[in-house]
Order: structure tokens, then sequence, then C-alpha cells
């Protein structure tokens, strides 16, 4: 990290940060009303604005009457266009630098956000904010480090030669990252060699050893999923005796073989038998609770998102970490970076963000889950005019109503659905507060791979012609995403109806397992193949009656026998127990789904 200028003064530059947090809050509308003037006044003559039929106009009710409200499939064909080739102003006066591939699919492939150079800007004024929030409850975070795990994925090119990659990607290779100016608040463990190494493996040991060497300094702990701060335990856990034995001897392992790996570690790499003993007496205990405190005895908080489904991991991070609180600071997607956590030590149960006005214009369409009226979750795409008028602005949401997230961004996203629907909390001066509730259609989900009903339900019609030939097929299935297992994975429960008398073999049923997972998106693919996020798939045949068991528990907790239907994914633990102790067999996916970078239609094209 650079050294400090002299003029520097910590104190004074979180003030300043913090100020600029009460003034946007506290004038809402009119940063609101700015910033969809700037972007409708930037992206006057591009081509989606005029065939709309906006020749100009910037001011909000022209822009609502005559803008429609719209999903990914709406503008796929722009976006097609754009990566094929076309730089003509389409959706953004400005060219688009790169993609960003959100975790979120369409057609089984991940979807593609347009992005300009100027918004890494914005994402970087995102992550300025969160420290200086985080010191008014931590004090001295500046002498400290961060061990925070950053990893950086594959990324392909479209037809046309734009790079298309994850957002963290993308800003761990910008010169916002990796040629920041002095902050003691991004004072990390990991040189930015171990983050940028493109080899999963000796990016997570590099990165593990150059956090143990400086075990004494690190303050704070985290990656971005709690999926993939447990996985680091885990590796840890395999790995520690190779580690301690570099640290012991001051030499780095022979299978990091990243010359500018194995360069950077060894600038902070020393002997330290002390350290080594230490690490080998705790890593060596039968139990591992408490591990981060025992061998990064200062860290005051583990900085990981555990809200939406990340929140299936707390007892595990509660058990490793001992309890220490766990962060979730900011709220950010492929489409825009939102908002920050202004109270970060609250439990994630209750954690809220507060949306930052500046960042892109927000609207938001009331959602009514409990009786399916006016539900966006089950209407078609499209909405109609009377849908259209009940999208409200970001000051006028009212306390305890749920909303699916709207959004206007600099990029060429114009009244987008992002597809995440959110609570207001509390409100900060004027900006509301949002508990993060679900993503939309969502019933699966490890790490950021997102399987909802309809890919689940292909997937099984796919797998199920493998029975046809024994005259069987599956009567009632639900489905589990299991983190009990490091990484966690799917389970499918199956009951069968049987009519043929032939035996059906166990290399059937793992081609069941296989066929589901070659049917899944490339999101839940990739984790599989190539980040190793999610285990092999697993099927477990239940005995006959076990559903109708299933019907009876959940009417005696007050289901109507008139409106039940089996639910395609079970959490609630006791209804995973009555699974379980009814299953008769169990089988895995025999080896990894097929999976390349980039969309499949690219690869014959570039």
């Amino acid at each position: 990290m650079p050294e400090a200028p002299r003029d520097y003064n910590l104190v004074e530059q979180n003030e300043k940060i913090l100020q600029f947090i009460e003034d946007v809050t506290a004038n809402v509308d009119q940063v609101q009303k700015r910033v969809l003037s700037e972007i409708l006044s930037n992206n006057a003559n591009v081509e989606y604005l005029k065939r709309h039929g906006l020749h100009g106009q910037t001011d909000r009710e022209t822009f609502k009457k005559l803008l429609p409200v719209i999903t990914y499939e709406d503008i796929q064909p722009d976006i097609n266009r754009i990566a094929n080739g076309d730089t003509s102003p389409i959706l953004c006066s400005k060219p688009i630098s790169e993609f960003l591939t959100s975790s979120g699919t369409s057609g089984g492939e991940r979807k593609l956000m347009p992005t300009i150079e100027e918004d890494l800007g914005r994402r970087s004024l995102l992550y300025s904010l969160q420290m200086p929030v985080m010191s008014q409850y931590v004090p001295g975070l500046e002498k400290g480090k961060g061990m925070y795990l950053m990893f950086i994925k594959s990324e392909a090119k479209t037809p046309g030669g734009i790079v298309a990659r994850p957002v963290l990607t993308s800003y761990y290779k910008s010169s916002y990252f990796q040629d920041r100016p002095y902050d003691p608040y991004t004072n990390y463990t990991s040189p930015n060699e171990t983050v940028l190494c493109p080899d999963s493996y000796q990016s997570m040991y590099s990165q593990l050893l150059c956090g143990l060497c400086q075990n004494k300094e690190v303050f704070r702990v985290g990656a971005v999923f709690a999926s993939g701060f447990i996985r680091a335990i885990k590796f840890l856990e395999k790995q520690w005796s190779l580690l301690c034995n570099d640290i012991r001897t001051g030499t780095i392992n022979p299978q990091i073989t990243d010359t500018s790996v194995r360069e950077a570690v060894m600038k902070i790499l020393k002997p330290d038998p002390k350290l080594a003993d230490l690490i080998q007496t705790e890593c060596s205990k039968s139990s591992w609770q408490g591990i981060i405190t025992r061998l990064w005895p200062n860290t005051k908080y583990v900085d990981v998102i555990v809200t939406g489904t990340m929140s299936q991991y707390i007892p595990t991070l509660d058990y490793y970490s001992n309890g220490l609180p766990l962060v979730c600071t900011m709220y950010a997607s492929s489409e825009c970076y939102f908002g920050v956590n202004l109270n970060p030590l609250c439990k994630p149960s209750e954690v809220s963000y507060t949306l930052i006005p500046t960042m892109c214009y927000f609207e938001f369409l009331p959602v009514n889950r409990s009786n399916g009226v006016n539900d966006p979750l089950h209407t078609p795409r499209s909405l109609n005019e009377k849908e259209k008028q009940e999208l409200v602005e970001l000051v006028d949401v009212k306390l305890g109503q749920e909303y699916e997230l709207v959004v206007t961004t600099y990029a060429g996203l114009y009244r987008y659905r992002v597809g995440d629907v959110l609570r207001v909390a509390g409100f900060k001066n004027k900006a509301p507060q949002f508990n993060f509730v679900c993503r939309k259609n969502v019933v699966l989900s490890i790490d950021s791979d997102k399987t909802d009903e309809v890919e689940l339900q292909n997937a099984m019609k796919n797998a199920v012609t493998h029975l046809v030939p024994f005259d069987a097929s599956v009567s009632e299935y639900t489905s589990y995403a299991d983190t009990t297992t490091i990484p966690g994975h799917y389970v499918l429960y199956w009951e069968l109806a049987l009519k043929g008398s032939t035996p059906i073999p166990p290399c059937v049923f793992e081609d069941c397992c296989l066929t589901i997972e070659e049917s899944l998106n490339s999101v839940y693919r990739q984790g599989r193949v190539s980040d190793k996020s999610i285990g092999p798939l697993e099927i477990k045949i239940v005995e006959q009656g076990t559903f109708d068991k299933l019907m009876d528990y959940a009417i005696s907790l007050g289901a109507s026998i008139n409106q039940y239907k089996t639910p395609r994914c079970v959490k609630f633990a006791p209804v995973v127990e009555l699974l379980n102790s009814r299953v008769v067999e169990k089988y895995f996916s025999p080896k990894c789904p097929k999976w390349v970078p980039g969309h499949k239609q690219w690869i014959n094209q570039n």
C-alpha cells in the first residue's frame, strides 16, 4: 500500500463522508430528480428512448408516462446487438465498456448488464462509505488490517469483442482497486497478485498464508458471501499443515507456481516457528469452534453477506467465529450498486440498507405476497397501465410495505425490474431503509446460483426419461439446499411409482443426477465445475406414502386441504427431518456437468 500523504487526515476524511450521507439522505427527492434528469439528458439521443417517444424530455411525468417497466427479456435483443458489435447508441450515449454478468440467468445463461467507464467511480464511492460508518461503532480499525478473501472469476468476450465478467472481477481488475491511493481502511493482508491469480487453489492458499503470517495485525475478516468464507475455513482445515510448514520454514509450497504470487508472498513470509506452533496447536484440536478468534485474536467482526439465502450459514459462522458480530455492509448487484448499512452491528435478521440516491433513479412496485393481489412475483412479466401507475418514488414508500425494486441507471437500463423484494424498515432522514426480503422466484441457492421452480421442473422432466425403460416414474418430488456439507449441494427427494418388475440399477439414478445438473443454468454449472462452490447433486429416494405424510404434517399446522400443493422446495427443519427419516436410497452425481466461460451461442462465433 502507498505511503500516507503528509496532509492526510483520517478524521477529516471520515467526517466529510458522513456529511455526504447526511446531505443526500436529507434531500432525497431533489437528488433523485437531478439523477433522472442527468440520465435522460446524457442519453437523450439513444435509440431506446426515441423508440418509446421520449425526445429529449427529462421530467418525471413524461418519463413515467412513456417508458414501460421492463425485465431483462424485453431488452435482450438490444443487449445482443451490442454484444455482437453494434456500436451505435442503442441504450446509452457513452460506449459500453464491458458487460457485467449477473448471477441471475435468462434462458440458462447469465444476464449481461451494460456498464460504462464512469460506473466504476460510482461503485468506488459506495465502497468508500462503508468504513467511516463502521468506525463510529468500532473505533481504531485503521490501526489494523482486513483479511478479506477476494477472488476473480473467469471472463469471456462477446462476439463483438466486449469483455463479459462478474462485477467484482471487473472491480478487482480496475485501477480503482489495483492503484488505490493511501487509505488505512483498504489495507488488506492479501497482496493484489494473490487476489488476481486466476487459479482458485493458488489464490485461496496464498491469501490464507498471508493472512496467517499477519495474524496479530488482522482486525476484521471477511469475504463477499458467507458461503465463500466458510469454504475458506474448510480449505484451512484441509491445508493447515502445508501452510504451517511454509510459515515454519519461510518458504512457499511448490504447488504455488504463479511467479507473481510467489514474489508477492515472499515479501511478507518470514520463518516464524512460534507462529507455526500456535497454528499447529489450534488446528490439531478436535473442535474448531472459535477458530477465527484463536488464530486471529484481534478480530472485531466478520464482514460477509448473511441476508437472503445466505442466512442459512449464520449458525456455522457463529460456531467458527465464537459469536463475533456478522456485519453486512452494503447492498449491490450487477445492475447497479444501491446502498449501505448504517447500523452495521445490528443482528443479521435486522439488517437494513439505506439506498444512496445518487447511485441511480429508484422506483418501487408494491408487493402483496399474503393474498397474491397486486403481487408482481406472480403477475405476467409486462405490467398493465394500472400496475405501472402504482410505482412509487423513493421518498413515497410506506413503513412496513414490501416492494419490488425498479431502477433506471446511467449505463442504459430504464425502469428495469431488478427482481429483489425489499421491505421498508425505517428511515435515515428522508431516505428509506430496506430489509432484503427475497429474490423473486428463487427456489434453490447455495452460493451465487439461483434456481427457480420452472427451471427445476424442466430439469426433472429431462431426468425422468432415464426411468422410462424400467416402467417407473416420479410420483412426487421436492428439493432442499443442503448447507450442512461444505460446499453445500442440492438434494432432491423422489417418491417413485414402480410398475415394472426390473430393479433400477444405481447407475440409472446417477445418470438422473447428472442430467438434472446438465439441465440447470450456467451459474450453477460454473459453481460445480470452476468455482467448486457447489457439491454434487443428490437424489434421495423416499418410502411410498412420504408425501402423504408431508401433507398431513402441513394440514396439522393449519394448511387448507383444498389448497395444499406439494412444495417444490423445503426449508423448515421438521419437514427436512420428516423426509430424511423416510429415505431408503441415496445417489450422487458421478461427475461434473459441462461448463465453459461465456454464453453457449458465442462459443463458435469468437
